[in-house]
């Protein structure tokens, strides 16, 4: 392997100042390893990330660490991992992040990209600090945010460094509880950032450094709202970083418009190809209907490992994965319509090798970085380069040679015309290819006779279903175990229930008293209604076994009370206002038959005025109704 031969830069001057830097770092020949240090972690949170580690050489001329002015102590952690010299984008970034400069950093996937913003952002911070946030690192998905949460965390392992990751589809309260005790470098997406933010959990008035991560995707339509608000409560006075793959005109004109005096870095040359020259591409043209089959029979090619799948949508993305299970592939799903335990559930199944096949959406390119990844399958065509680059780029990855394959339908021949032309990649008229296409068994190495079900003696795979989902717990979850035992038959501790068995339902008990006296088996129902001339009438109907009585009183204007009872039996009861009521009974035993005298919509409204004691009513209409004192 051949040393740095060249290296040139431009300088550009306009109105007495300097807009950007472009710096270009030459191989006399192309690199056999690329080591991807970007893209991996592992939070508190369950495992869906590798740590930090080398696992291929650096150039032998490339300087190392070390010699670039990285601290000790981040050195020794990256010589623990296996990490000693730079890539080309980490020797042309640290020189100038070191020194607080704001960067635009460009390379292809799996360059290292993470470690050329980590390591200053490590070095530069004020370490310990007081627990608040000293810098912070913004990414599109939850997976990223783990991976480099991890690696940051490994690289400062010997600086003790605090560092926590934020995301959606995770509870509040740890992630609270963790700003509380004190962090000193924040990871996450921008929608949990701005709601812990907006809380005032998390304090941005102190941040010295802002890196985004994928920024292309950052500032597309999508995110740009929630990046500008996210600037907006950040000091001015900041380093600011910005990294991705692909970096097209319109968002280095919008990224400008935020940092100061940039300096723009491309690990390459401007015309070299954004995918890695040890992936093989294919193209073809499918029809919609044939795309399962063709894929079944791509994923039975001989010394095929882990591949991901990706599809445009997120039906899609569900509905292919269901179709490859039902075929016997151990496939899982990752799409914005799962839960975040579902997602990392399908990560870690996928790492472990329970599953060989991931079905992802466009966002769920970026960020996963996983080992062994040997096919990649572009299930519809890409929307624009920058999409095919990010998905191509999960396989060939850290010298390993990959396959990426591309299913164009009819209809969308126009659109992959541009990605091809855009890439330079000599492909505009991809051949017609159906699943028993002689071409595709051979440029795939296929074995002849293969069908669209995988036999039963390959099936060695344990399935998604073999890896455990976390349970957040709360009691959502503990309402809906308890309902779905109770549908099954089933108590909280896993006793069965006999069939057709339900528990009785607790009837309420009702315990009616009147002048503290219970009633005992008399049913007592009243109706008071005003009659409008200043005297009340309340009318009763009690029954008893063999007896229509009557004992409710009301009371008039001159303090009288008159009870009566228009039924077979009628009751007088008087009283003065001044002692208890004496009442009379003239009772029939034979009368079984109740008539009541329809109530008049008239009534009183008692004004009580301490006049000698009295009370005085003044008649007044009322509502629909009435109403009774």
């Amino acid at each position: 392997m051949s040393g740095v031969v060249a290296r040139s830069s431009a300088r550009y001057v306009h109105a007495g100042r300097r807009e950007a830097i472009t710096l270009t770092l030459t191989y006399e020949t192309k690199p056999e390893y690329e080591l991807d240090h970007s893209e991996t972690g592992l939070p508190e949170e369950p495992d869906t990330s590798h740590p930090l580690q080398g696992e291929a050489p650096a150039p032998p001329g490339a300087p190392t660490f070390a010699e670039l002015g990285v601290k000790k102590e981040i050195v020794d952690a990256l010589r623990a991992a296996g990490i000693e010299r730079t890539f080309a984008i980490q020797e042309l970034t640290l020189p100038l992040a070191l020194r607080g400069e704001d960067v635009i950093g460009q390379a292809r996937t799996g360059m290292g990209k993470t470690l050329s913003f980590g390591v200053p952002l490590l070095q530069r911070s004020t370490l310990p600090g007081d627990g608040t946030p000293q810098a912070l690192v913004v990414v599109p998905t939850r997976e990223l945010c783990l991976q480099v949460t991890h690696d940051l965390r490994d690289a400062g392992s010997r600086l003790r460094v605090r560092v926590l990751p934020v995301y959606g589809g995770r509870p509040y309260e740890p992630q609270i509880a963790a700003l509380r005790k004190g962090v000193d470098v924040v990871v996450g997406t921008p929608g949990r950032l701005l709601d812990l933010a907006e809380q005032r959990h998390l304090v941005l008035g102190k941040i010295k450094l802002l890196v985004l991560d994928e920024a292309d995707e950052m500032l597309d339509l999508g995110f740009l709202p929630d990046v500008e608000r996210i600037l907006q409560m950040v000091p001015d006075a900041r380093q600011t970083m910005l990294f991705s793959a692909t970096m097209p005109g319109p968002i280095l004109t919008l990224a400008r418009t935020f940092l100061r005096r940039p300096t723009h870095v491309r690990a390459e040359e401007s015309h070299q190809s954004a995918i890695h020259e040890q992936t093989r591409q294919f193209v073809y043209r499918a029809h919609a209907l044939d795309k399962i089959e063709l894929v079944s029979r791509v994923l039975q090619a001989r010394e095929r490992g882990l591949t991901m799948i990706f599809a445009r949508t997120k039906r899609t993305a569900q509905r292919l994965s269901d179709d490859l299970t039902e075929r016997g592939f151990a496939a899982a799903a990752v799409h914005g319509d799962l839960g975040q335990s579902a997602r990392e559930q399908a990560l870690r199944a996928f790492r472990t090798g329970k599953v060989d096949v991931l079905v992802a959406t466009d966002v769920a390119a970026r960020g996963i970085d996983v080992d062994d990844v040997t096919h990649v399958i572009n299930y519809q065509c890409p929307e624009d380069e920058k999409t095919y680059v990010h998905r191509i780029g999960r396989t060939g990855r850290a010298g390993k040679t990959g396959v990426g394959i591309t299913l164009v339908d009819w209809e969308e021949e126009a659109r992959w015309k541009s990605v091809d032309t855009a890439l330079g990649l000599g492909i505009p008229d991809p051949p017609e290819t159906y699943s028993t296409s002689d071409h595709l068994f051979t440029d795939l190495d296929i074995p002849p006779g293969v069908t669209g079900r995988l036999p039963l003696s390959k099936r060695t795979r344990a399935g998604l279903a073999a890896e455990p989902e976390e349970d957040f717990g709360g009691r959502r979850g503990a309402k809906r175990h308890a309902r779905h035992a109770r549908h099954s038959g089933h108590d909280g501790d896993g006793a069965s229930a006999g069939a057709g068995e339900r528990k009785p339902r607790r009837l309420r008990q009702r315990r009616r008293t009147r002048a503290g006296q219970p009633l005992g088996t008399t049913t007592a129902e009243h109706t008071a209604t005003p009659n409008g001339t200043g005297h009340t009438a309340a009318m009763s109907n009690t029954v008893s076994s063999n007896t229509v009585s009557s004992n409710t009183v009301a009371s008039n204007t001159a303090g009288h009370t008159t009870a009566t009872s228009n039924a077979a039996g009628r009751t007088a009861a008087t009283s003065n206002g001044t002692g208890p009521a004496a009442a009379s009974y003239d009772a029939e035993p034979a009368a079984t038959t109740t008539t009541v005298e329809q109530p008049q919509r008239h009534g009183l409204r008692r004004r009580r005025r301490r006049r000698g004691g009295t009370a005085e009513a003044q008649p007044e209409q009322s509502h629909a109704g009435g109403s009774t004192e």
